[in-house]
């Protein structure tokens, strides 16, 4: 476990913030970084030609020590939804196939899923919540000769229930299928790694876990993947390019690896120095130190929420960084969440569960003294 980690961090002393599955907050060296970096931008003169490829080159380098990948295996991209696409438009799927993922996943990978298989006479195959909790039993179930892709996370994002991605992965190759996963909601504070899980794309939003700025992400694709065609067609991707002999070259032969994929502008001058810093501090943490020090918290949190005949994904089925209060009526009381947030205790509603998710700048006493609070709220006291 890491000692306490909040002096990093600018979180008033009356703010209990468990919420860093909607936006992590940033390091205070992060904002002094980003600080840097505005002024740069405000003195354009004294930005290179090397500045173009230097932050984004160290960006790669460093998520690809948190996914035990290379650099050359790494895109950075604008989001999840922007790998997600990049994935799709890449990948084969024709009538009678199926898709797998989960009913009620984000946004950013069903909307996409659900094109591609309508348009290819597919099927988009949605696992419903099981019963016991069991995402990955579910899953392994659905996979047969008939699936094309594997889509899921390692967890789910509403209430934290778990999906063991290199079960699934072994599953979707035994069975010829392609497996892609969107880790945003558990990198950064749960071991990730590509060589164990063997996937053919990975994609991570940098804004939550990563301890990220919002607007960038970043896509893992594997080796035998890396010559297909890219969302956007731009000159910082092509080999060569950053020299600035050739910058003005119309090549058409792309930079090595995963790099063809990178989005458009992705030298961002303000964000990427900020990325930098925050998954420095992850990778000198570690991700399972970071895990290790959510754990007791999202434990303490379960048994406030047994005490409270609030139900929790079973503990065998969830990750231990994040978790979802269900309450006995199946949704959570209206406005609880932002009554919650007035009294400067900020977690957040999805779907049917009150999500929380601590983080290291946070302690048991705050667990302990955001439940008090959440006595008198629903009490009607406050």
């Amino acid at each position: 476990m890491l000692p306490d980690q909040r002096p990093l961090f600018d979180i008033p002393e009356d703010v209990v913030y468990i919420n860093c599955a909607y936006l992590s907050p940033n390091l205070k060296a992060q904002r002094e970084i980003g600080r840097w970096a505005i002024d740069r931008k405000v003195h354009p003169w004294t930005i290179e030609w090397r500045h173009f490829y230097e932050d984004v080159e160290r960006a790669r380098v460093l998520f690809a020590r948190l996914i035990n990948a290379t650099a050359d295996d790494i895109a950075v991209v604008a989001a999840t939804s922007y790998g997600v696409a990049t994935a799709s438009q890449n990948l084969p799927l024709k009538s009678g196939q199926s898709i797998v993922a989960l009913e009620g996943e984000h946004h950013s990978t069903l909307l996409e899923y659900r094109r591609r298989a309508t348009e290819a006479g597919a099927t988009l195959k949605l696992i419903s919540k099981p019963k016991d909790g069991d995402w990955t039993r579910a899953v392994l179930a659905a996979i047969d000769e008939k699936t094309a892709w594997v889509g899921v996370p390692n967890c789910y994002w509403t209430d934290g229930g778990l999906v063991d991605l290199e079960k699934i992965g072994d599953r979707a190759r035994e069975a010829g299928a392609v497996f892609m996963t969107d880790v945003t909601q558990s990198l950064g504070a749960r071991p990730i790694d590509v060589r164990r899980l063997k996937p053919d794309y990975l994609m991570c939003s940098a804004y939550k876990w990563l301890l990220g700025p919002f607007g960038l992400g970043f896509l893992y694709v594997a080796p035998h993947r890396q010559d297909g065609r890219p969302l956007e067609q731009h000159n910082y991707s092509r080999k060569g390019t950053d020299s600035s002999a050739n910058r003005r070259a119309y090549t058409d032969e792309f930079a090595p690896g995963a790099r063809r994929y990178d989005m458009g502008e992705r030298s961002h001058f303000i964000h990427l120095p900020m990325a930098n810093v925050g998954m420095e501090q992850l990778l000198a943490w570690t991700p399972a130190e970071v895990e290790s020090t959510i754990a007791p918290l999202t434990q303490r949190i379960a048994e406030h929420a047994a005490a409270r005949q609030l139900a929790v994904p079973p503990a065998e089925y969830r990750v231990k960084h994040f978790i979802g209060l269900q309450f006995s009526g199946g949704e959570v009381p209206a406005g609880l969440g932002d009554r919650l947030n007035r009294e400067k205790c900020f977690v957040s509603v999805r779907g049917s569960s009150l999500r929380m998710s601590p983080h290291v700048y946070n302690n048991l006493g705050e667990i302990d003294r955001f439940f008090d609070v959440f006595d008198r709220v629903v009490a009607g006291k406050h």
